[in-house]
């Protein structure tokens, strides 16, 4: 009985001892093939890695090459566009035929459609590419309002909208800044408040405040018009977003007026903001620091 207890006692010593021996070889033989299983596994993410970097800067390189195009066609686009709404403006003064009248003032609707989305998208171009200088000039504030308040009042009579415009007492009669892409800014926000105005007023208000560096320019657009749902605020300087399509299919537009605005804000080192009711209308504030020319 002793030797029987003793032999199995053996046994188990022995089936422990190669236990103890194969476990460790079975540890060390499954890390080695996990050890090269993820070795395996990493050189496949970093070809992937690799690629999908090679896939970007090919990407960049297109964008790079089609907004430089873009951005040294500008003239050349813009230019015979021009001309042809220039000899259909001169129709439109000397021709007596309805008719003719009629079709010319198609061709100019059309034509002045057609300008403003090219014009949008080499300017968006321009920007990207970092071809787009601002140029500050000595300009009158007076001059700069009633420019864009004129170009604007045509499109509001049309729609029989009333075009309302305050200016502040303490704004300076002359400034200092880039008044081209002011100007662009406004009538971008004006345009954009008679669009999508159907009844009502847009009014523009332009104020301001003093700082040690000079006058900090605010200008508000306010319209009666449909309004901007509140989740669809964050994206509205996005660039080609336009909402709620349906409701305005009718609207001409790219959706890239707002972000044009947005840009040269920043590069002008100003702000833009939208407040909005669905509903109920949309007011859009813009504040450019200038330099007091004649206060």
């Amino acid at each position: 009985s002793t030797r029987v207890r003793s032999s199995a006692a053996s046994d188990v010593y022995k089936r422990q001892a190669q236990v103890m021996v194969t476990v460790p070889v079975m540890i060390g033989l499954t890390v080695k093939y996990q050890s090269v299983v993820f070795k395996r596994q990493q050189r496949k993410m970093e070809q992937q890695e690799k690629k999908l970097l090679e896939a970007m800067r090919t990407a960049d390189r297109a964008n790079e090459a089609k907004t430089s195009f873009l951005a040294s066609m500008s003239h050349e686009i813009r230019t015979p566009i021009n001309a042809i709404l220039g000899m259909n403006e001169m129709i439109l003064r000397e021709e007596k035929d309805p008719a003719i009248r009629g079709y010319a003032g198609n061709i100019q609707a059309s034509g002045n459609s057609l300008l403003s989305i090219v014009s949008d998208v080499l300017d968006i171009s321009k920007i990207e590419s970092g071809k787009l200088e601002i140029i500050p000039v000595d300009y009158e504030v007076n001059s700069l309002i009633s420019d864009c308040c004129n170009m604007a009042a045509g499109r509001a009579k049309a729609k029989e909208l009333e075009l309302l415009v305050e200016c502040a007492d303490n704004v300076p009669m002359k400034l200092c800044g880039d008044e081209t892409h002011i100007r662009q800014i406004i009538m971008n926000l004006l345009t954009n408040a008679v669009k999508y105005t159907e009844k009502g007023t847009v009014k523009l208000i332009v104020s301001g405040r003093f700082t040690d560096g000079g006058f900090v320019l605010k200008v508000d657009v306010s319209d009666t018009g449909i309004g901007i749902a509140e989740e669809n605020l964050p994206q509205l300087f996005t660039q080609f977003q336009r909402f709620d399509l349906q409701r305005n299919r009718n609207i001409e537009g790219t959706g890239l007026g707002l972000s044009i605005v947005k840009r040269l804000c920043d590069l002008m080192s100003g702000t833009i903001t939208a407040r909005s009711v669905l509903g109920s209308g949309s007011t859009f504030t813009v504040e450019l620091p200038q330099k007091v020319v004649d206060s």
